[in-house]
């Protein structure tokens, strides 16, 4: 098709004010819906889904705990919008293993260690079960908060997960270590405190001060970091 002249242009309109005050619009509208649709409509089915801007803007997702495989992580199932999106009510969260396979985020709860359960016929570490089973009651069936800060060697996405209870938004990694089921993450590999590093180390300290779960164990206690290195990494 041969090109409009341009004396023609004007002619039809193609260039009259209105025309591309119009197109300017719906440019833009475009520009803002897709914007809309990335920030607060997409779903974020698993770690490949994690963008660059997400991960270094700390963008704070909501979800809902669907499984706790051990005592300092657990599934996320993210549930853009909320109730304002039909979760809940229009859309309901799968519960059956075979429909949230791939769906779900694995998170690594920030800045906390906690005790080694037994895996591949190492024993377990005290505690570990009581970590365990402090993590299911405080999240597992809850909506949550998660900021996430980075996907570590496992896939796992470290961050920062807050949850509400009556007595309002509670950091789970803090509530962890006040109870004494972990202690501050010493590994050089998945380390991120997300600005809390200071306000985690004087919980752990009180709970250590009061001898609260692992510290209870005294100078027979092994931190987790240390447990891993005697039995998984033969140091």
């Amino acid at each position: 098709m041969a090109p409009i002249p341009h004396d023609k242009v004007e002619e039809i309109g193609l260039l009259h004010p209105k025309v591309l005050l119009l197109l300017a619009g719906v440019t833009t509208s475009l520009f803002i819906s897709y914007r809309f649709y990335r920030r607060y409509v997409r779903r974020i089915r698993n770690y490949l889904d994690l963008t660059p801007d997400i991960l270094e803007g700390n963008r704070q997702l909501y979800g809902k705990v669907t499984r706790v495989g051990d005592g300092d992580n657990f599934r996320f199932y993210h549930t853009p919008g909320g109730v304002f999106m039909g979760w809940g009510w229009l859309r309901q969260v799968p519960t059956k293993r075979n429909e949230l396979k791939d769906e779900t985020l694995m998170i690594r709860l920030c800045g906390v260690d906690a005790p080694e359960r037994a895996h591949w016929g190492k024993p377990a570490q005290p505690f570990s079960e009581e970590a365990l089973g402090w993590l299911q009651d405080y999240v597992f069936g809850r909506y949550v908060v998660v900021t996430p800060y980075l996907i570590d060697q496992y896939k796992r996405v470290v961050a920062r997960a807050q949850v509400w209870k009556w007595t309002g938004k509670k950091d789970v990694s803090a509530e962890m270590l006040k109870t004494g089921l972990g202690v501050v993450y010493e590994g050089k590999v998945g380390a991120e405190f997300g600005e809390q590093e200071s306000w985690y180390r004087s919980l752990e300290a009180r709970a250590k001060r009061f001898r609260r779960g692992v510290w209870s164990l005294g100078k027979n206690l092994t931190t987790p970091s240390e447990f891993k290195k005697i039995h998984y990494r033969n140091d």
